[in-house]
């Protein structure tokens, strides 16, 4: 007796004569159709093609995001008018529209200010580069009695064992956030920039969280 050529019956269903024969020949083993097998490694077949065409489709889409705004390129003349024009009171004037951006960019002024709070934000870094004159910063340790007073946003009368430090024309200052910092300018003109980052984009709209001169 002959056996079945399986290749060679890819196309049909089997007969029921062939599949009496196929079923002594398999010792009880349940006969699975060829044609469903066929149709099974079809499809197979034809998901990883769709996938893969979907996989070039979606890098062929993909492009570099566009600018959210204008850049803002300001001549060092500009900027010392804005420095002249912010004295001699304590005033801060923003660079940038900051709407939707993570950072906030302002050239900030203080004259003999004394007695300010120390700081603590919980979803900013600051940065400071130091323009004009000089002020003393006291960074780290931690804060006493500190009081929320806006949302994410600390404040206190003084800082415990943090360090002091004297910075002049021409130094930068990292502020990560969560670090405890406060500025004094006693007897000192004082003029810098202020860039702050924070953790998500500042709503359009929403009111900004108030920079340190523009306290009463």
């Amino acid at each position: 007796m002959s056996k079945l050529n399986l290749n060679a019956h890819d196309d049909r269903i089997l007969n029921a004569k062939e599949a009496e024969v196929f079923a002594k020949e398999r010792k009880g083993f349940p006969l699975r159709p060829l044609r469903l097998i066929k149709s099974s490694s079809s499809l197979t077949l034809i998901g990883l093609a769709f996938l893969l065409i979907m996989a070039v489709t979606a890098s062929a889409q993909r492009k570099p995001s566009e600018a959210t705004r204008p850049v803002v390129v300001m001549p060092a003349q500009s900027l010392n008018d804005l420095k002249e024009k912010l004295k001699p009171g304590n005033k801060a004037e923003e660079l940038i529209d900051s709407a939707g951006m993570e950072l906030r960019v302002a050239v900030q002024h203080e004259n003999n200010k004394t007695g300010a709070a120390a700081e603590l934000h919980d979803a900013s870094d600051d940065v400071y580069y130091v323009l004009e004159g000089g002020a003393t910063l006291v960074l780290g340790g931690r804060l006493e009695t500190p009081k929320e007073v806006e949302p994410g946003e600390w404040r206190s009368p003084r800082i415990i064992d943090g360090k002091t430090f004297e910075i002049t024309k021409g130094d930068l200052v990292v502020v990560p956030r969560g670090t405890p910092h406060q500025r004094s300018t006693a007897n000192k003109d004082f003029t810098m920039i202020l860039i702050k980052i924070y953790a998500e984009p500042l709503k359009p709209g929403a009111p900004k969280p108030t920079l340190p001169s523009q306290k009463p």
